[in-house]
């Protein structure tokens, strides 16, 4: 029971430190010395080769490290290669929003609407390939103006930002009036 125990944590280690791990380290936090260490690891390594898995254990001098055997490359390579799903949190949506309406749009014209910082969202819609910068606002600093990209108007379904719903005017007087009971919350609590 004790030998299935120490492997569990040494594999447990060995797969969360993602570097090679010295023989001594292993040793002392299963608590027993290197040559009953160093038979548990071979006795893992074993295990793996038997029963054909994805990863092996490999010794590097004195040391020893869990990877991913040669064999399994091509997969890595085709995972690798498929395009990410980017997820637009609400936050992201919301900065988006801001950018898509009022562009072209400063960082802080977009802080100011929201009453956050916006930094990291802006930088992650750019990233995303959703806003690209449009130049810079004739204003003291020459702050950078953002605007939508193509890859915007593909992803929303839209022909051009004019293709964007319109408000009505009740709907932005409920949004005041909501905005405004949340920032008197803020001021009572």
């Amino acid at each position: 029971m004790e030998i299935k125990k120490n492997e569990a944590i040494i594999e447990a280690l060995l797969f969360t430190m993602g570097d090679s791990v010295e023989l001594s380290r292993l040793a002392a936090t299963i608590g027993h010395d290197e040559e009953t260490t160093r038979k548990i690891v071979h006795n893992l390594m074993d295990k793996y080769a038997v029963e054909e898995r994805g990863i092996q254990i490999i010794e590097l001098e004195n040391s020893f490290q869990m990877c991913t055997k040669k064999e399994m490359y091509e997969y890595l390579i085709k995972l690798a290669a498929q395009p990410k799903k980017q997820v637009l949190t609400d936050v992201l949506l919301e900065t988006l929003s801001i950018i898509a309406y009022k562009q072209p749009v400063t960082k802080m014209e977009v802080e100011k609407i929201r009453g956050v910082k916006s930094d990291h969202a802006v930088n992650k819609l750019v990233e995303y390939n959703l806003v690209c910068e449009l130049g810079r606002k004739d204003a003291p600093g020459r702050p950078l103006l953002f605007g939508t990209t193509e890859e915007f108007l593909r992803c929303f379904g839209v022909q051009s930002i004019d293709d964007l719903p319109s408000l009505s005017q009740d709907k932005i007087e409920e949004f005041k009036s909501e905005a405004e009971q949340e920032a008197q919350l803020k001021l009572q609590v």
